[in-house]
C-alpha cells in the first residue's frame, strides 16, 4: 500500500544568542512526549512561508517577521512518507507559548540536548545547523603564492570567524604525491585546528591526505563516480527516494566517523549523488560571475534556488560570493556562503 506523502513546513527558531526552540509533542498526537521542531501540514494553495506563518502563531502564539528557506529534505516514517521544507526564523514578535499545553525549551544545538527523545527527521536538521556558514576555498597556485594567501586570506579568514576551510590547489598538483604542498597542507591544518576550524581537503589530492584532514570535498566528477562505481546511482541516471540524512559519509569512501563530506555540484544528477553518499552539505555554482570563470555567466539567484531545493541537505553558494552577499544566499536558501578568491578583510 502507498504511504501517504505529507507536505510540511518546519521553523528552526533562533534566536541571537544561537539558541533553538524545540517542543514536545502534545499527548493525543503521533509521537507522544517526543521533540520537535514546530510546523505542519501546508494547506491547500498555501505557501511554504504562509503555512510556517500560520502554524507557528497556532502553536506559539508569535508572528514571523523575518524568516528564510533552508533545506528541503524528505524523510520516511513506518506510516507516512514527509517532505519537510525547513526554514530559519530569525524574527518574530510574541512571546512563544504553548497554545496546546505542550513543553518547548531552548536549547543549544551544538551541546548535547537536555531534552528528548527527538523525533528521527528533527535529527539532520540539528546537526546541519552545527555547520559554519561560510567556507573559505584556497588558491594558493604555487610555494610563490604562499605567503599571500596565509597573510591576506587565511589569517583575516580565521580572525573574522570562518571555521571551514578547503584546500583546493589543481593547479598546483597532478595527482601525484608533491612535497611542497603535503607541507603546505599541513601548515594548514595547523593554523585552522589552533582556532578550532575545520579544514577539508580537495579530491584533486591523494587519497592518501585524506586521514589527515577534517573531511574532503569531492569534485562533481568524482561524486558520481564514486556514486555509479558503488551503483548508488545509474550510470548516467538520476537516483530517486527520500534521503535519510545519514551522519556519516558512505563508509566505502574510507572516511572516520565525524570527518566532513563536501560535494561540488552543477546539477540535479551532482546532488542526486551528493546524496547518495550521504554527503554533509554541497557547494553549488558558480551563481555570479567570477574571475576563475571567464566569459561565463553564473547560474543566477533563481536557478541556484531551484537546485536547492532539490539537493535535500545543506549548500553552499559559491562564486561570487562575499560576507555582503550573505543574506541574499539565505534568501534563495542557501546555507552560507564559499568564498574562494576575495579577500576576506574587504569582503
Amino acid at each position: 500500500m502507498t504511504k501517504p506523502f505529507l507536505h510540511v513546513a518546519a521553523g528552526l527558531i533562533l534566536r541571537p544568542d544561537g539558541a533553538l526552540l524545540l517542543g514536545q509533542r502534545p499527548a493525543d498526537k503521533p509521537w507522544p512526549g517526543w521533540w520537535e521542531l514546530p510546523g505542519g501540514k501546508l494547506e491547500p494553495a498555501e505557501t511554504v512561508m504562509q503555512a510556517l506563518a500560520r502554524e507557528l502563531k497556532e502553536e506559539l502564539d508569535i508572528e514571523v517577521t523575518e524568516a528564510t528557506p533552508w533545506v528541503t529534505y524528505v524523510h520516511e516514517y513506518p506510516k507516512n512518507i514527509v517532505k519537510l521544507m525547513f526554514c530559519r526564523v530569525t524574527g518574530w514578535h510574541g512571546e512563544p507559548r504553548g497554545m496546546e499545553n505542550q513543553a518547548f525549551a531552548w536549547v543549544d544545538p551544538h551541546a548535547t540536548l537536555s531534552v528528548g527523545p527527538l523525533l528521527p527527521a528533527a535529527e539532520p536538521p540539528l546537526r546541519w545547523l552545527r555547520l559554519p556558514d561560510q567556507y573559505l576555498i584556497s588558491s594558493i597556485e604555487s610555494a610563490a603564492g604562499l605567503p599571500q594567501f596565509l597573510e591576506q586570506r587565511l589569517e583575516p579568514a580565521l580572525d573574522a570567524g570562518v571555521r571551514l576551510v578547503q584546500l583546493r590547489e589543481p593547479g598546483w598538483l597532478h595527482g601525484t604525491e608533491d612535497p611542497a604542498l603535503r607541507q603546505v597542507f599541513e601548515l594548514v591544518i595547523k593554523r585552522c585546528h589552533q582556532v578550532g576550524a575545520r579544514c577539508l581537503i580537495n579530491s584533486a589530492h591523494p587519497v592518501s591526505w585524506w586521514a589527515l584532514a577534517d573531511g574532503v570535498h569531492l569534485r562533481a566528477a568524482d561524486a558520481v563516480a564514486w556514486a555509479e562505481r558503488l551503483h548508488l546511482l545509474p550510470v548516467h541516471g538520476h537516483a530517486a527516494g527520500p534521503y535519510y540524512g545519514h551522519p556519516d559519509p558512505h563508509p566505502a569512501l574510507g572516511l572516520k566517523p565525524g570527518q566532513l563530506l563536501g560535494v561540488s555540484a552543477h546539477t540535479v544528477n551532482d546532488l542526486a549523488a551528493a546524496r547518495c553518499l550521504n554527503a554533509s552539505f554541497a557547494m553549488v555554482g558558480h551563481v555570479l560571475e567570477t574571475p576563475s570563470h571567464p566569459g561565463q555567466p553564473g547560474l543566477g539567484w533563481d536557478a541556484f534556488a531551484r537546485l536547492n531545493e532539490q539537493a535535500g541537505l545543506p549548500v553552499f553558494a559559491v562564486g561570487g560570493q562575499s560576507r555582503a552577499t550573505l543574506p541574499v544566499a539565505r534568501q534563495h536558501g542557501a546555507h552560507g556562503i564559499a568564498v574562494m578568491r576575495a579577500g576576506w578583510a574587504n569582503s
